[in-house]
């Protein structure tokens, strides 16, 4: 029988993670090569099979029906491949090698990034590859060990662990407030200058929420302001530009240098949680647990309150 090359088996590879994803650059991003790189694999393991694996457009991939079947059979052995790799891994002593981690821009950047120096000095042998943005990642198809997410997902490919609640509540400058007056309830909003998000997926600008007696109020002011990312909201709001609705993970590092201070606090609003996932083949991954290890003291409930 005939002995599968190191080439042939790099253009299964390529030709799986581009048939996943839908797109030469999305596999090329989840591999870690250039696009052109998988597009030259794919093209000589359709030389080398004699198939015309994918029908393609200037847009989009397309399998054709040797492809949806080569697709399937290309799948099973990169997951042989990587229970071989998770059994090896989880063998070591030491946790080392690559790391991949997903999650929102504002979660990685301002409350991993920070502590991430102190993962890298206790374990000095793993490398950490952070893919920050907000857009749906699926960790299975696209080989992420571990991903920080806000709100629950239900999927039962994945194992989840709640790592603090997600709150939110209303922010401004302290010489903003000095200069316009302290809101103490959510009808006074009206007499001030409101910044809303709006959001990218749905366009929809946020509803802001409240807890009033024991019930959730949500209110749409008027705002002179919409931006659609939480790290602009805070940044104007930090330039006296008015009240504005935050995470209070965004708004964390601004209140702790004293450029925004929390108003009507009494009633801010428990959204959902900051959750980790990960795939149960990663269960027993020496790199997986000690992440989450990690996250336990980046995350202590205490913190996001």
């Amino acid at each position: 029988m005939e002995q599968i090359g190191l080439d042939r088996l790099t253009g299964l590879i390529a030709f799986a993670r581009a048939a996943s994803l839908g797109s030469y650059t999305a596999a090329a991003r989840a591999l870690g090569i250039s696009p052109s790189a998988v597009s030259k694999s794919v093209q000589r393991l359709e030389q080398q099979l004699g198939l015309s694996l994918f029908t393609r457009t200037t847009r989009s991939l397309t399998l054709t029906a040797e492809g949806r079947d080569l697709h399937e059979r290309a799948l099973r052995l990169l997951r042989e491949a990587e229970d071989i790799e998770q059994a090896v891994l989880a063998a070591k002593a030491e946790p080392s090698g690559t790391l991949r981690v997903a999650a929102p821009l504002p979660l990685g950047a301002y409350v991993l990034g920070p502590h991430l120096a102190r993962l890298k000095a206790r374990y000095p042998r793993l490398s950490v590859d952070l893919r920050l943005g907000d857009e749906y990642v699926d960790l299975v198809r696209e080989g992420i060990d571990v991903a920080i997410r806000v709100g629950e997902l239900a999927d039962s490919r994945l194992i989840s662990r709640r790592l603090a609640a997600h709150r939110v509540c209303a922010y401004a400058s302290p010489a903003y407030l000095a200069a316009r007056g302290t809101p103490r309830h959510p009808d006074e909003l009206a007499g001030h200058d409101c910044v809303n998000l709006r959001f990218q997926n749905s366009g929809q600008l946020l509803r802001w929420p409240f807890m009033v007696n024991g019930r959730l109020m949500e209110l749409m002011p008027a705002s002179w302001m919409v931006a659609d990312t939480s790290d602009a909201i805070a940044e104007i709001l930090a330039g006296h530009g008015g009240i504005g609705m935050s995470p209070t993970y965004v708004a964390a590092r601004y209140v702790a240098r004293g450029e925004l201070m929390p108003v009507m606090e009494e009633y801010a609003v428990e959204r959902a949680s900051i959750n980790a996932l990960w795939p149960q083949s990663r269960r027993s991954n020496p790199n997986v647990r000690a992440f989450l290890a990690w996250l336990g003291e980046v995350f202590p409930e205490s913190s996001m309150d």
